[in-house]
């Protein structure tokens, strides 16, 4: 039959390449994107691990940057060839939650991959709400920023998101929590941002030297009460300003939030697995401030696609290994076992 090759996820390590519809346009509102880089996410590994078995199965993929190969007849930011990067949720770019710069909230949006969205591991993508969504990048689909350009669709916005709601500050002192790319992204942001002192909590020695050569002053490999006392003892038994959550666990959080100083912000990325913020009693009685949600990386491309640009910073780093789209169910099990930081995509 006709169609494009996509990723499907039908349960948990159950992931195939398939043939699936083509993608096109159906509202004049909509552009048509062939992927041309694509990744596979940390999220992305939860439903790897916990996804219920299905007869439908899960289209996958939400960071990806493409070319317009056909735009609807409404559309007027980006043009047939452009260059484009998606961030991870699709926005009209105009209601209100939008002009507060909170995308992931547009009351017109999306998620790609669902309610028959396609995913961004794929060949093509039908691009909802194309306007708010899509920015031009002004470089040629082979650049050597390709990879730093990507981590904006997601990993490095994230890990601003993190930084901000945290208040990271010049002079200050960070606690990242979690070595994934999406903490060593934070660990970027923070230095961005000023920070004076950048603590990685993570235990991976290849994360760990990235972490080092992306602004880390300090490494904690312990975990859970011993974590605790070690980021206070680096901190004049204080604890820091600012803490990045970027896992997503109770020991994560709870850890966030017993290292962050009396008066300090935690801000949380990493996407929840359990119903209840752990830690209520030590952030109340320590004024701690918790914040963060999906990051709203449509607002932030605009903002760190110049330093991106410039070579200011580098965060296309923490791809460590590009697959053509038929191996992407290996990719999945190379992150899944830590093979792999984060995985690059090829479709085409």
């Amino acid at each position: 039959m006709a169609g494009m090759r996509a990723t499907v996820m039908y349960g948990a390590g159950d992931v195939r390449i398939e043939n699936v519809p083509d993608a096109q346009i159906i509202e004049p509102t909509d552009a048509l994107v062939r992927v041309t880089r694509a990744c596979i996410c940390g999220s992305d590994l939860w439903p790897y691990n916990q996804l219920e078995p299905s007869e439908t199965g899960q289209r996958m993929g939400h960071e990806f940057i493409g070319i317009v190969e056909a735009a609807g007849t409404d559309v007027r930011t980006v043009r047939v060839g452009d260059v484009v990067v998606a961030p991870f949720a699709w926005s009209d770019g105009t209601c209100v939650f939008c002009q507060e710069g909170l995308q992931t909230s547009c009351l017109h949006g999306g998620w790609w991959a669902r309610d028959g969205i396609d995913g961004g591991q794929g060949e093509a993508v039908r691009v909802p709400q194309a306007d708010g969504t899509l920015v031009a990048l002004p470089v040629g689909e082979d650049d050597a920023l390709m990879p730093s350009l990507l981590t904006l669709s997601d990993v490095m916005g994230t890990g601003h998101h993190a930084a901000l709601a945290a208040r990271v500050a010049p002079g200050k002192a960070v606690a990242v929590v979690g070595d994934g790319a999406v903490g060593l992204c934070g660990v970027i942001a923070a230095k961005r941002l000023g920070a004076e002192q950048i603590i990685i909590l993570g235990r991976h020695a290849d994360r760990i030297a990235l972490a080092r050569e992306f602004g880390a002053t300090d490494v904690v490999s312990e975990r859970g009460a011993d974590a605790v006392e070690r980021v206070k003892e680096l901190t004049g038994g204080y604890g820091v300003h600012s803490v990045l959550e970027c896992v997503g666990l109770d020991q994560s959080v709870e850890t966030a939030i017993e290292i962050a100083r009396p008066g300090g912000a935690v801000g949380r990325v990493g996407v929840p697995q359990h119903e209840a913020i752990p830690g209520a009693e030590p952030s109340f009685y320590n004024n701690v401030t918790i914040g963060g949600g999906p990051a709203p990386v449509r607002a932030y491309i605009d903002q760190l696609l110049p330093d991106v640009l410039d070579g200011r910073i580098d965060p296309g780093r923490v791809f460590d290994r590009v697959i053509p789209l038929d191996q992407v169910p290996d990719g999945y099990r190379a992150m899944n076992d830590r093979e792999a930081i984060k995985v690059m995509v090829m479709p085409s």
